[in-house]
């Protein structure tokens, strides 16, 4: 029997051995996190399981053309299809928090015949005459046919093997935190929107992701370089900021949300993509260790499936030549993504510190995609795009009605509320009050 072990116990890495052993592999995943404990999952290593997550509509069309059962997995652990009301059905995403995602997917892995999960750290790949022959982990080897890398975008193994990745910090930081909604009509509010709700702000991005649950995540993006705004990662500063924008206290208003998480920040997120080992057969990597992208956009577990799925069909037609034929694929249906978050970000960068919108270049998408408000008509490539079932290229027959547009003096509006300059004296003002406060505490005789 076929040998596959897959590095990496996130979902990408768990579809895949899902997939392979259902094509008659034994299969092992070797992952340093052991999973829940006794309900509780710390999910050692990745940053973003307890951030705020909305599962773009490519991950429900994989999961029903390959493996329905997954669908319904998470659907039964509770995440919620998410439809906007007015859209075509393929504009179906899903509302769930990352943790409720994975152990459902965990799960369906642990009930797979051959699918083994083992505890370790992943040391090394074993190479016999320019063939994977196994896996050393924690000293010792596992045997291998076929070897998937789906160690996310902290992965190092096999570095050597591969030419060097392109890309690197996208710019941007944010910090998020988790409650637990309270009021029923707030509660049936959010059900009926069935996206994440988002505002651009005068050099800030908040947006708040209703999951499952009854929870949500409200998230503040910021220029990673704004030390002001960095002071965001201290729950005073933060509840202080969320109170004065009204779009993110109408979202956490005391009474009607409670935290059920701490502030939580993520940063060192980077917009990077690497190709195959072109000169190793059964050597493959997927997912983050390919392609990662800023996840404030939510487009991780997306790009990952949808190159899972490419993947695991070229390995079943032909696993000698699959990675030369999936490098090419890659490039040509993933990169792109890669490249137009590159563009979006600089460019939103850009406006924050006050450039305008350059007409005569490249129009982002983020700007195509706010100008379907003023024209739906622009929709038709919009909606497409945004539910990653075409690629970012399906927008360009927009550019030069966009373009129209901006040179009526349109520009994507920023929503209510303190300005980043705002924000900032906002997050002054209270660290102020707690100096003064401290200096009382302080002063009294004890």
């Amino acid at each position: 029997m076929p040998k596959t072990v897959v590095v990496g116990a996130g979902p990408i890495g768990l579809y895949c051995a899902i997939i392979r052993a259902r094509a008659g592999d034994e299969v092992i995943v070797v992952d340093r996190d052991g999973g829940p404990v006794d309900g509780d999952w710390q999910r050692r290593g990745v940053m973003q399981f307890r951030h705020p997550h909305f599962f773009r509509p490519a991950v429900r069309r994989v999961f029903e053309q390959t493996a329905p059962d997954l669908w319904d997995a998470v659907v039964g652990a509770g995440g919620i299809p998410a439809h906007p009301p007015g859209a075509p059905d393929f504009v179906t995403g899903l509302q769930s928090r990352r943790s409720t995602f994975e152990q459902a997917i965990r799960g369906a892995a642990a009930a797979e015949p051959r699918v083994t999960l083992r505890t370790g750290h992943a040391d090394a790949v074993e190479i016999a005459s320019g063939q994977v022959t196994g896996l050393k982990v924690d000293g010792g080897r596992v045997d291998a046919d076929l070897l998937i890398d789906a160690t996310g975008r902290a992965g190092r193994l096999g570095d050597d093997l591969r030419p060097a990745g392109e890309g690197g910090p996208c710019g941007f930081s944010y910090v998020s935190r988790m409650y637990e909604v309270l009021d029923d009509a707030a509660a049936e509010e959010l059900a009926g929107y069935g996206y994440p709700l988002a505002k651009l702000h005068e050099g800030y991005l908040v947006i708040v992701f209703p999951q499952d649950g009854r929870t949500i995540s409200a998230l503040i993006v910021r220029a990673s370089d704004d030390e002001a705004l960095a002071q965001l990662r201290d729950r005073s500063a933060y509840d202080a900021a969320v109170a004065a924008i009204p779009h993110m206290a109408k979202w956490t208003e005391p009474g009607r949300f409670e935290p059920i998480t701490d502030v939580l920040p993520g940063g060192g997120l980077s917009n990077t993509y690497r190709g195959q080992a072109q000169d190793v057969r059964g050597l493959f990597f997927v997912g983050d260790s390919l392609c990662t992208t800023n996840p404030a956009a939510g487009r991780g577990v997306s790009l990952g499936l949808l190159q899972a799925e490419r993947l695991l069909a070229l390995i079943a037609d032909d696993a000698t030549d699959a990675a030369a034929a999936f490098d090419a694929w890659c490039a040509e249906e993933i990169k792109p993504w890669f490249q137009d978050h590159v563009y979006w970000d600089a460019t939103l960068l850009r406006r924050w510190r006050g450039d305008d919108i350059d007409i005569d270049a490249q129009i982002p998408s983020d700007v195509i995609c706010a100008a379907a408000e003023v024209d739906p008509s622009l929709l038709s490539v919009v909606m497409p795009y945004t539910a990653m079932m075409a690629k970012p290229d399906v927008l360009a027959p927009a550019a030069d009605r966009v373009r129209e547009i901006l040179r009526t003096g349109w520009r994507p509006p920023y929503g209510d509320g303190p300005t980043r300059d705002e924000l900032a004296d906002v997050i002054a003002a209270r660290e102020g009050t707690l100096r003064k406060s401290r200096a009382a505490v302080a002063a009294v005789p004890i």
